[in-house]
Order: C-alpha cells, then structure tokens, then sequence
C-alpha cells in the first residue's frame, strides 16, 4: 500500500511539472485557436430588385349596379299600386298612381288663368302694333299715346310668360302624382298599401329597386398595396352561396383617395349577372393579381427578424453584422419585399438570428 501511494504522488508530481514546463508560444496557439473556433459561420445572399405579378386575397361585397329607395315628391293617396316586391321593371315604368285633388284644381286653375293673360297679352300687342302704324304719319297719334300703349303690351306679356311657368310647375307636380321606374330592375322591397297618405313628412320610401343584372364588386385595398393596383388589374372571386363557383372580372373603377379611417382605396369591379346565379349584397372572397408600378428589393423570407422592438435584416458592414430595419411588403413564395436601407450590392445573411447581435464579427460560409 505504501508503494502504491508514493507512486501515484510520483506520477501526479511529474504531470504538474509537464503542464507548467509548456512553452508560452504553444499557450498563446491555444488561446488565438479557441475564439475562433466559435466566430459564427454564415451564409450571405444580395437582395434581387424585380416587378413580380402576386396575388393577393381580400373579403369582398357584391352590391347591384344602381340601388334606390323612391319617395313621393308629391302628398297624395296611393290610389293604385301595380308592382309588388320581386316584380321585374323597365324605366319608365309605372310603379304606382297617387291621388290628390287639390293638385288637379290647382292646375286646372293657373290654366285658366294662362289662357286670360294670353288673351289680355294678344290684345295689347295688337293695340300697339296698330298705333306704332299709325304713329308713321306725323302728329296722327301723341307720342305720349304710343309711350302707354307701349307700356301695357310689355305688362301683359311679361304677365303671360309668369303664368305660363307657374303652369309648367303645376303641370309638372301633377305628374309627379305618377310614380315611374328611374332605370330597369328589381322592386326589392315595397312598404306602401292602396288608400295609404304619403308624401312631406312620411319618411318610408314606397318602393326600394335594384338593379341586379349588372352588379359591382367592391375591395378595399390595403394602403401598402394601393400603388399595385393598376387599369387592367384582374380579380376572381368566389362566395359562400356557390361554392367551387369562380367568378371573374377586371377593375372598372379606382376611388384613388386613401380613406383615412380604414387606411385603404376603395376599388371597384363590374360583374356581369344577366343569369342570376348572383343576388347581391353578398359577401365575397377575392384574389387579385397585382404588380407594383417600379421595381423593389425581395429578399428570403429566412432574411427577416421579428422582435419587439421591430423587424430587421442582418447584412455585413467590414466583415461584422449590422441591424438594419427594414418594413415588410408583399410575398411571393419564399421570397418578401422590403423598404429599408439596403441595395443590390449588400451582403444580407440569409438566415437571421437574434443570437446574433449588432458588431458581431461573423465569417462567411464558402
């Protein structure tokens, strides 16, 4: 036992003085080995600048072409009704016939009343044309004469033309008691019955018509993406009343102004619905194909690093990485737009980090 214990003092003797006896070139070698053995290896790309078409998908409301709710501009009793709700009408159509009395006295008497200042208005134009002949002669008439006659014919006729529009205005509220289709569609609600006083302060329309064989899709598109939408943009759509039912269509109207509230331009895409498979007001799931005006930076999307403060890409500035933050765009496969100060020309690590933290040397993976 004794041997045993002095041998293994011996050996661990011999080990301390082998460690210390080491050269200080074959220690400073292991200490410039070990930091870089652990410098991070990375993979680095270049942004691409491209115009790619990509599609984009937004809910959707199906509304008809022209919608109106029709009051009475007139007060009267519906004496008749001819449509019902559901009923298909052209313009121009009668929809129903009010009655009111007092609007047809009233036009037959400003009538009258016409027909006498027409009568006083020709009178008075003869008197003075027949002076006025006369007057040729030298002191056959008084110039005063002529002054008066000249006077009551311009009264008269000025009388006539105030009476014939008051009953141009009469005549016309007496049609108004005739209640016509402004354009061809669908009666979509009526709220009246016969007998029932409507007008001034009856505030429910009669009828509510639509037009429904021609429809307007509307989609507001997303501030980020208004730029993209352009004169020939198409779109497909589909809605939950026919499903694996696709609709197409091409953008007929651009509202342009960004709506400050939702942050979005309001589009619009005339649908063709001569055979009804559509009934409006519904709501639609639409896929636009969009491009942007000028070209952008696309990058992986493994580039981007989501963090509370941010999102970021990581590219090389004289071999250490550097934050830049950067706003994300569209997406296209494994590729997303970026708006950030970045080029062409930068080397991007293609797959970001957040172990890897801003002037951290790095080297790149060959």
């Amino acid at each position: 036992m004794k041997f045993q214990t002095i041998f293994i003092l011996t050996t661990t003797v011999s080990l301390i003085f082998s460690i210390a006896a080491c050269s200080p070139n074959e220690k400073a070698k292991a200490n410039q080995a070990q930091p870089s053995a652990k410098t991070p290896v990375v993979e680095t790309i270049r942004a691409v600048k491209d115009r790619p078409v990509y599609s984009l998908s937004l809910p959707g409301e199906l509304k008809p072409y022209e919608q109106v709710d029709i009051f009475p501009k007139a007060k009267g009793f519906i004496k008749k009704i001819y449509v019902d709700r559901g009923s298909k009408v052209k313009k121009g159509q009668l929809l129903a016939a009010l009655e009111a009395p007092e609007v047809s006295q009233q036009y037959l008497s400003v009538q009258s009343d016409q027909r006498k200042l027409y009568e006083d208005y020709q009178y008075s134009r003869q008197a003075f044309q027949r002076l006025k002949k006369a007057a040729l002669k030298n002191g056959a008439v008084a110039e005063i004469e002529l002054d008066k006659v000249r006077a009551q014919f311009r009264s008269d006729s000025a009388a006539y033309i105030a009476a014939k529009a008051k009953t141009n205005a009469s005549g016309q509220l007496e049609k108004y008691l005739r209640i016509l289709s402004p354009f061809d569609g669908t009666i979509t609600d009526r709220n009246v019955s016969v007998g029932a006083l409507v007008g001034e302060n009856n505030q429910k329309p009669l009828f509510s018509i639509a037009q429904q064989e021609h429809l307007r899709l509307t989609v507001a598109i997303p501030e980020k993406h208004a730029h993209s939408v352009n004169a020939n943009t198409p779109v497909t759509f589909t809605v939950s009343g026919r499903p694996g039912k696709v609709y197409n269509s091409r953008l007929s109207r651009n509202g342009g102004l960004l709506n400050q509230t939702t942050r979005s331009v309001m589009t619009e895409f005339d649908v063709e619905n001569s055979a009804g498979s559509l009934s409006g007001g519904e709501y639609a799931h639409a896929k636009l194909k969009l491009q942007r005006p000028d070209s952008t930076l696309w990058v992986p999307v493994t580039s981007l690093i989501h963090t509370q403060s941010g999102i970021f890409i990581l590219k090389l500035n004289n071999g250490t990485v550097q934050r830049v933050p950067v706003i994300e765009g569209s997406r296209k496969d494994s590729f997303i737009e970026v708006f950030g100060d970045i080029t062409t020309k930068d080397q991007i690590i293609k797959k970001g980090s957040e172990e890897l933290e801003e002037g951290t040397p790095v080297t790149i993976k060959k």
